[in-house]
């Protein structure tokens, strides 16, 4: 199954894990010689023990590195432009050799409201088909020794429309939603909405260049019906997905460009439901439901995990 890392909105600025979400960093503020440069460059990179998108594990349950550039572009104090590139290493039934991210969109703001509208692709080269020659192309092809299908290529695009308020320096809110016509290339659509609070320690609660905030998402992934690649005994033209609620709690540390996260992560899909979504080559047992028919397994991919991250972020606009 895809990864989905919890994109945040500009909130990211002090938790997100994506390469277009920087944690805050405690900086001093130095009067510039000059004015600022209206380009920007965003470097991020992270180790957790766990990569979770969407309340589902990436890296079967493994660690997972990341990295990440966003250059940004100043249009007016108001309007910003940015693209990025990130990577995450995971371990997919396909065998795929890592995701990549490429992304672009535009971030304008109204005072205390901030916006960020834009499109994600998720790509995951190097992966293999399988399932029966017939779907597959080769007379080779077979099902994973689980039972599972999957398909040599999981890759796909989502919209995206993010709004963040913030009410004052230690709280912050948010909404998200995100829509694909085909999540995972599996043929079923996605709309994923989800919402944020985030609190962040006072100013003097900690020791100097020390901060520290506590967070929290909710979603939910509303989901479709597959192509018949994905088709069992009860539904040979395709599985409809169950829709599915997540969600998670954390409490960070940041120093400077560091941020340390310590997360706790939830869903409410079923170990056979969430074996029909990811096709998890790690299954076992049987767990039956009706897009998961006996014998096939189930997975604990979607189940309670917590995780532990460590983060570096900064931008060429802090160096100097």
């Amino acid at each position: 199954m895809k990864s989905i890392r919890s994109a945040r909105t500009p909130l990211a600025l002090a938790i997100g894990l994506t390469a277009s979400s920087a944690f805050a960093a405690d900086m001093t503020v130095k009067a510039p010689a000059e004015p600022p440069s209206d380009w920007d460059v965003s470097i991020s990179s992270a180790v957790m023990s766990d990569y979770i998108f969407r309340g589902i594990t990436q890296s079967a349950h493994q660690p997972s590195t990341a990295a990440g550039l966003e250059p940004r572009y100043r249009f007016s104090k108001t309007l910003e432009g940015y693209f990025g590139v990130s990577a995450e290493s995971i371990d997919f039934p396909n065998h795929a050799a890592a995701e990549l991210d490429f992304y672009a969109g535009v971030r304008p703001t109204f005072g205390s409201l901030a916006l960020d509208f834009g499109v994600w692709y998720y790509d995951y080269p190097g992966g293999q088909c399988f399932n029966t020659p017939a779907f597959c192309g080769f007379a080779t092809a077979t099902p994973l020794p689980n039972g599972n299908l999957i398909k040599q290529n999981e890759s796909f695009y989502e919209g995206y429309g993010r709004a963040t308020y913030t009410v004052n320096d230690n709280f912050e809110f948010s909404g998200q939603i995100y829509g694909s016509p085909s999540v995972l290339n599996s043929g079923a659509s996605g709309i994923y909405y989800t919402g944020n609070v985030t609190l962040t320690a006072p100013a003097g609660w900690l020791p100097h260049d020390l901060g520290a905030y506590l967070s929290g998402d909710a979603g939910w992934w509303q989901l479709g019906t597959t192509d018949a690649f994905y088709g069992v005994p009860g539904f040979p033209n395709g599985i409809p997905y169950a829709s599915y609620a997540n969600w998670d709690l954390g409490l960070g540390f940041t120093w400077k460009v560091l941020t340390l996260d310590l997360r706790y992560y939830q869903s409410n899909l079923s170990r056979g439901d969430c074996n029909a979504f990811t096709s998890d080559h790690t299954a076992t047992g049987v767990a039956t439901t009706a897009i998961n028919p006996a014998p096939l397994p189930g997975s604990s991919w979607c189940g309670a995990s917590f995780v532990a991250k460590f983060s570096v972020d900064l931008s060429l606009a802090d160096l100097k």
